[in-house]
């Protein structure tokens, strides 16, 4: 009989950096994007990845991976099927947070805000800059519904590559598209040592300015 399999021992203790807010800018969204350039720098595994967590009306939460697409001054943008389950939690309980995870630098982001949809024209022209087989998987996929099998998907993409063949620009379903997390608490987390971890809170005030303070770990 096997050993069951034991995690109680299995640690890491962090010592790369610090984080200070005499050091952070004051404004989350450039200091957001200081830390993503920086992973970009460090070569992170899938940097843009994001843990979306998102909640029915009820509050049950479920929870994802899905690929950051876009920063704005007013949030972060991620594109997917209106109809997924994601999608129809966000229109029963249009609020959502977002966990960035980068072990090679020991930080962790954490976003938690509103969500709302982009405009057609910015899904638009995001979906139009995509691949164009991965257009035709956007019309494919009935997402999050149970399907029989992978050939269901695969005889769907190939109705909409002979449809959509001879068009040079494949239209977007309107199934599909970007929704924009509005933050309202943008925190941002360094490892250190003997868990004691530095921790630095972003929220907005009711004038739109943000306030910074630290969290104990």
């Amino acid at each position: 009989m096997e050993a069951p399999l034991s995690l109680a021992h299995i640690r890491i203790n962090y010592s790369l950096k610090e984080l200070t807010l005499e050091a952070v800018s004051a404004d989350p969204f450039k200091q957001f994007e200081t830390w993503m350039q920086e992973a970009l720098t460090a070569k992170a595994d899938e940097p843009t990845a994001m843990t979306l967590s998102t909640a029915t009306a009820t509050g049950r939460p479920s929870a994802r991976v899905v690929l950051l697409k876009a920063i704005t001054p007013q949030g972060f943008v991620f594109y997917t099927n209106y109809g997924s389950r994601k999608g129809q939690q966000l229109l029963e309980n249009p609020f959502a947070a977002l966990t960035f995870f980068w072990p090679a630098l020991e930080r962790q982001v954490r976003v938690e805000g509103s969500v709302e949809r982009v405009s057609a024209d910015v899904s638009d022209a995001y979906f139009h800059s995509r691949p164009r087989g991965s257009q035709i998987g956007a019309w494919s996929s009935p997402q999050s519904q149970p399907i029989p099998d992978r050939t269901l998907l695969e005889n769907l993409e190939q109705e909409y590559s002979a449809r959509f063949k001879e068009l040079e620009v494949i239209p977007r379903p309107e199934h599909w598209g970007g929704y924009l997390v509005r933050p309202a608490r943008i925190e941002f987390w360094q490892g250190r040592q003997n868990r004691l971890h530095d921790r630095l809170l972003y929220e907005v005030e009711s004038n739109g300015n943000w306030h910074i303070q630290r969290l104990a770990p």
